[in-house]
């Protein structure tokens, strides 16, 4: 490799960090939960996508575990060769009776998921009408498809129609709406009750990533759809959040569309099968979703504690209902200012910013997952009044 491109690289490094939009990495030595050690520090953990707490479930453990012995380690082949199990499909049709729909298919992420979703399905002479603010992966997945593109301004329900009739006069064959479920940056729930009301105007499928959602959001935990108590054409998620905590995605939704998908998806058809221990976890945490509210009580419970206390200290939050608090900060410099800041109080957040985020709308995105007790929250609250007291923050 040339000095020159080295170089280059370095600079660009460079400029990141002066910027302040560089990202470190911690190091953890225990399991994920409420509570976390950091080298030699233990924190509070207010930054991880562990909405119920399951991440260190014993029952998830055990699952793993008793995976191993009877099925291996891992499966070294991908799905159509050598590589499905018999546990691989119950956990694609635990799935599917899960959210309601047909049938479902693994990934190796939600990610490969959505990135595999639109190309074989759609054509040329087709359209995918995207929200702005959708999920990198979703954004992918629509840059691999040759179908038109349209792009509305984010939960904007007069620019979605507005694209529809643009899509429809342009002659698009079929038409499919992609949203996210939950818009991860900023905890807002995409509008699903006029986002399928337009769609049966306008004759359009409707796609939903709900990777923040499946397991806590809605009467059964189902996610949005659940939550608004409509129905969607396709629902995309993961294992790697609320269930579990660990790896996997999939995507749910009528039988035509998953065989399909199981011909032709690429990131289903040349990577591995997801690991037995991982499979047996994810059929656990379904189970233990299924089986009571009380985790997702207390999420909410949670929610509503922490965002009031945050109110009450004066912090700009973000208006809405999810677990997914942001403090808005504006600048990435005092993002990471106080994210270290507050490390050093005992509480593990981490700022977001460009790219991630807007530039000008840096922010500390505070999660909330239903294994942190009222001592955490309270000792967390008291390390954002004084962090946020000493940045100028707050008065």
């Amino acid at each position: 490799m040339s000095d020159a491109f080295l170089s280059h690289i370095s600079d660009t490094l460079t400029q990141i960090d002066a910027e302040g939009l560089y990202k470190h990495e911690r190091m953890i030595t225990s399991p994920q939960g409420g509570e976390i050690t950091v080298g030699d520090s233990q924190v509070i953990n207010l930054c991880a996508n562990n909405y119920l707490g399951l991440a260190d479930h014993p029952a998830l453990i055990e699952a793993a575990k008793g995976a191993m012995e009877p099925r291996g380690f891992g499966m070294a082949s991908v799905r159509f060769i050598c590589g499905t199990q018999d546990i691989h499909r119950a956990l694609e049709q635990k799935l599917a009776d899960f959210l309601n729909k047909d049938d479902a298919i693994l990934f190796a992420a939600c990610f490969d998921a959505n990135g595999g979703l639109f190309e074989p399905l759609l054509g040329p002479e087709d359209a995918i009408v995207s929200d702005s603010l959708n999920h990198a992966s979703i954004i992918d997945g629509v840059r691999l498809c040759k179908a038109k593109r349209y792009r509305y301004a984010n939960n904007d329900m007069g620019d979605l129609e507005e694209r529809l009739k643009q899509a429809r006069n342009d002659g698009a064959r079929h038409i499919m709406i992609a949203t996210d479920g939950v818009f991860s940056m900023d905890g807002y729930l995409a509008n699903l009750p006029e986002i399928t009301r337009l769609a049966k105007d306008y004759e359009a499928l409707v796609m939903v990533d709900d990777c923040h959602s499946t397991g806590f959001m809605g009467p059964r935990g189902a996610g949005t759809a659940d939550h608004f108590g409509v129905d969607v054409d396709i629902l995309t998620g993961t294992l790697g959040k609320a269930l579990g905590g660990a790896i996997g995605g999939y995507i749910a939704g009528p039988q035509p569309v998953i065989d399909l998908l199981r011909q032709r998806a690429r990131p289903y058809l040349f990577s591995n099968s997801l690991p037995p221990s991982i499979v047996a976890a994810g059929l656990e945490a379904i189970r233990l979703v299924e089986d009571g509210s009380d985790q997702r009580r207390q999420l909410f419970e949670n929610a509503k504690y922490w965002r009031d206390g945050l109110e009450r200290l004066g912090f700009d939050l973000l208006p809405g209902e999810h677990p997914i608090i942001p403090v808005m900060l504006g600048e990435a410099k005092l993002a990471q200012a106080m994210a270290n800041r507050l490390f050093e109080e005992g509480v593990y957040v981490s700022g977001f910013f460009f790219p991630v985020v807007p530039r000008g709308q840096a922010r500390i995105r505070t999660q909330m997952n239903a294994a942190l007790t009222r001592d955490e929250m309270d000792r967390a609250l008291a390390a954002f009044g004084k962090v946020g007291t000493e940045l100028g923050i707050i008065s």
